[in-house]
């Protein structure tokens, strides 16, 4: 019986030195394997993308006065549209904002297409008459097709022509025109400065930001 003891120790001391040189071998190789990595999960669908940003196109954004700083360009503008019917303009609004002016021309039926433009003075339109009014630069907004009158000939944009508005660049904002489905409408400026364009919904207006 003790020799068969004796033959068990030795069996068991056989399997310890096999594991222990594996383990040795293992270490010169680089070590133990290490435990599989959880895979990275992938977006879910449907991730909104990020908001643009303030110096995206007029077209592309609606940016909050907030947020902006004041424009530099003073490049002219012509954007075209087709509409099912005309818009009509239902009054126009104005504000100052830190660095900058800002006019709103209120629409309903959706915003038309649109120009901004450099002239010399306001000319109104059909009756070819200079509009007189302060300022030493002048920007013509024109809205095609676009209305300021219902269908029974009644006024959407009540008062004027001049509108003063107190504010730092843009002196007065001047009814110009409503003939043949284009209105006209005109900023006098302080000083001929920086500006930009940009339509928004819900309601439906055309903001114009004039830099001081």
């Amino acid at each position: 019986m003790a020799k068969s003891r004796g033959g068990a120790r030795r069996t068991a001391s056989l399997i310890a030195g096999g594991a222990a040189l594996a383990m040795l071998m293992l270490a010169g190789c680089g070590g133990a394997p290490t435990a599989p990595q959880a895979p990275t999960a992938s977006p879910p669908i449907g991730t909104a993308p990020a908001p643009p940003s303030a110096g995206s196109t007029a077209e592309e954004s609606s940016p909050d006065a907030r947020a902006l700083q004041p424009p530099t360009s003073q490049r002219e503008i012509e954007v075209k549209r087709a509409t099912e019917s005309p818009a009509l303009v239902t009054g126009v609004r104005f504000a100052g904002h830190p660095g900058f002016d800002r006019v709103v021309i209120d629409l309903r039926h959706a915003v038309p297409g649109y120009s901004v433009r450099w002239v010399d003075e306001f000319v109104q339109d059909g009756s070819g008459k200079i509009i007189k009014t302060r300022g030493k630069a002048y920007l013509q907004v024109a809205l095609s097709p676009a209305n300021a009158h219902t269908e029974t000939g009644d006024s959407t944009w009540t008062g004027g022509p001049v509108y003063p508005t107190g504010l730092t660049n843009v002196l007065n904002v001047v009814r110009i025109g409503d003939f043949e489905a284009v209105v006209g409408v005109g900023l006098a400026l302080n000083r001929r400065a920086g500006f930009r364009v940009f339509s928004q919904s819900s309601p439906d207006r055309l903001v114009i930001d004039v830099a001081h």
